[in-house]
């Protein structure tokens, strides 16, 4: 290996030349210390200006007359070496040189050929020779400073060269995608990179133009025929996604292609800082399976959501959940006064709490270890904190889990949210917000079902507190969506497990659809619907196309670098108890409306009066306590008409699952 052969021979150097307690060793040759830095500069700035009294003495010119010599040579290193002091031009590391060192060396020599001219002016005042040539100082100084900053380079490419360049078998050949100021940033990031991952063998102008020409010494590409078929031309093994100007439809098509054909793609997010190219090349990663997925960025209205959050008391139930900690995370950049974390699990309540206070906002942060089922514990929190607003994100959410255990679904599903609900109104919480899912739609599960018993709670709730004509009542409001990407039990973190550990990949059944959000998107969302609903309404959003799992498996494992079905297997093991086929976000009998956000729209679903839905959520939760699982399923569907259990592995939707209307939404 080079770098083991340079460190052997300065190791033998070092050993016959020992310099000792000086800072400098050949064995740890990292940076040139300050002192020898200095040494060299001071050097080099000698040399050059014996160099220049002889050059001009060649040419019959006196650059410093012969009886100031020994004066006029010690007044330019000292006014040097004041400059290289002022600007401090040694104190940089010399391989990290860059385009500021070179100003201060600048700087330093031509005020160094300013303060010659100065005294030379004094000098003719007084009526005395000059000390210097004009000519001449000139020349020195272009001279030095020339000379000063070649070393530099030279120092520079010297200690890449043996020290920090791997061998080249170790990089990628790397492709950029793009030849705007954006991509050379890029580019400058990736050849500056210790040590480096690629090799940069060119770019590519999505437009076909300056395709004759070169950037960074590198040729621009022009595709031909198509991007896989130039990759492999040029022996590309990786495309870096460089191209700010692409929209999300070209830069999807391009990660298709790349993948189809086993090319990694590398992606980052906006350059702004054009200097810091450590931050650029630290940004610079896979694409991931979040980035196939995303949408538009989501426009919120933030002044909206500031009016109902800045300096309130915000309670978050489930606040150590994937859900609740995001909701958090996003509520705490519009400074509330105090928000109070509800959660059982102990260690993640810890270190969301911990994160907060270290983000130094003036916030109070009260963390709360208790069951939302428990009534007495929360009373005695809205006693102590009488919060403003209430997002209830607490919940079992895992579809096989509560077809387990129902009993606690419901104590927690339906009496946790009737707990938080009757509280948010006894203590004149401003807004109350519901956090639900797409399978409360039409149930097929006793998780579903019990996430649609709470939310037939909350909205006939409010509509009877409205009847009541108080003025001062909760606003309770809904909000539903599907899956979230990376949240607890979602699919994609379990299949990068099954990835990493070689396969196979489990998907319960070929034709299983989802909807899909991204954590922040999905928080986003609840937040502007919050500020936006007026109370009984369930907010649906918009959830883009719904997603094959099995598609979604495929490209999780080309993303990984792995061919499906050969080094990873997937493996179609059947559909789970109360697991559905495809979720919807209305049920049969329901519309919507459109509301100013593009992304939520307001499901217009019937609901019975309070007075019936508490009494039957009553009984229920006596039958639960009883523990009598056929009863429970029973009530659940008098409660719950639309709810199909699908309590079996083998049993399948009454309907033609590829006749359904969302399968028409899919893409071939």
């Amino acid at each position: 290996m080079k770098k083991s052969t340079n460190n052997s021979i300065f190791k033998k150097i070092n050993k016959a030349f020992p310099i000792i307690n000086i800072g400098f060793s050949f064995e740890n040759l990292n940076y040139l210390p300050r002192w020898l830095v200095l040494f060299i500069d001071f050097t080099i700035v000698l040399v050059s200006i014996i160099t220049t009294y002889f050059l001009l003495l060649g040419l019959k010119l006196e650059y410093i007359p012969k009886m100031d010599l020994g004066y006029g040579i010690a007044f330019w290193l000292g006014v040097n070496v004041f400059f290289f002091w002022f600007f401090r031009t040694y104190s940089g590391i010399i391989r990290h040189s860059s385009f500021i060192d070179a100003i201060k060396l600048f700087f330093s020599q031509f005020s160094t050929f300013a303060v010659v001219l100065v005294f030379n002016f004094i000098f003719l005042l007084l009526g005395k020779q000059k000390l210097f040539l004009t000519t001449g100082a000139f020349i020195n100084t272009v001279l030095s400073f020339s000379v000063l900053f070649f070393y530099r380079i030279i120092v520079k490419q010297l200690f890449d060269h043996l020290f920090n360049e791997p061998p080249a078998i170790n990089r990628i050949n790397a492709v950029i995608y793009g030849s705007d100021a954006n991509a050379i940033a890029v580019a400058n990031a990736l050849l500056s990179e210790k040590p480096k991952r690629f090799k940069l063998i060119g770019f590519i102008d999505k437009n076909n133009q300056n395709f004759t020409k070169r950037l960074l010494n590198l040729p621009i590409f022009k595709i031909k025929k198509t991007l896989q078929y130039l990759m492999k031309s040029k022996n590309g093994e990786a495309l870096i996604i460089a191209d700010n100007s692409l929209t999300k439809e070209e830069r999807f098509i391009i990660v298709e292609q790349c993948l189809e054909f086993g090319i990694k793609v590398f992606s980052l997010p906006l350059v702004t800082d054009w200097e810091d190219q450590k931050d650029i090349s630290q940004n610079i990663k896979n694409i991931e399976i979040n980035d196939l997925l995303e949408r538009d960025p989501i426009i919120l209205d933030s002044q909206k959501i500031l009016s109902k959050i800045h300096n309130k008391t915000i309670l978050v139930t489930g606040a150590a959940g994937s859900i609740g900690s995001e909701i958090v995370r996003q509520i705490v950049t519009f400074n509330p006064e105090k928000i109070i974390l509800l959660d059982q699990a102990e260690t993640p309540l810890n270190s969301l709490s911990l994160e907060i206070i270290g983000l130094n906002i003036p916030i109070e942060v009260i963390n709360k270890i208790a069951d939302v089922r428990s009534y007495d514990e929360l009373e005695s929190i809205f006693k102590s904190h009488k919060p403003n607003v209430v997002f209830h994100a607490a919940a079992y959410k895992h579809v096989p889990m509560m077809e387990e255990n129902p009993s606690q679904a419901i104590f927690t599903n339906v009496l946790g949210t009737k707990n938080i609900a009757d509280l948010s109104y006894k203590y004149h919480v401003d807004r109350f917000v519901l956090v639900s899912t797409d399978k409360a739609v039409n149930p097929s599960s006793i998780m579903g079902a019990s996430k649609r018993i709470a939310e037939m709670y909350v909205q006939s709730k409010h509509f009877k507190h409205q009847k009541s004509n108080s003025k001062n009542f909760t606003k309770f409001i809904t909000t539903r969506f599907g899956n979230v990407l990376g949240s607890n039990g979602s699919v994609v973190p379990l299949f990068t497990k099954q990835i990493q550990e070689g396969g196979p990949i489990t998907i319960t059944h070929p034709d299983i659809i989802r909807y899909f959000m991204t954590i922040p998107e999905a928080c986003q969302l609840v937040l502007e619907a919050c500020t936006m609903g007026e109370g009984g309404e369930i907010f649906i959003f918009d959830m883009g196309k719904p997603v094959r799992i099995i598609d979604l498996a495929k490209k999780m494992i080309r993303l990984a670098g792995f061919t499906p079905n050969k080094e990873i297997e997937i493996k179609t093991i059947g559909l789970r108890p109360g697991e559905k086929l495809y979720e919807e976000l209305l049920n049969n009998s329901a519309k919507n409306i459109t509301t100013h956000h593009e992304k939520i729209m307001i499901a217009i679903e019937i609901c019975d009066e309070y007075q019936i839905v508490n009494q039957h959520i009553e009984e229920l939760i006596q039958i639960a306590t009883i523990g009598s699982i056929n009863k429970l399923v029973s009530k659940m569907k008098l409660i719950v008409p639309e709810y199909k259990s699908l309590n079996s592995v083998y049993q399948i939707l009454d309907i033609d699952v590829k006749e359904a209307p969302i399968y028409k939404n899919l893409d071939n």
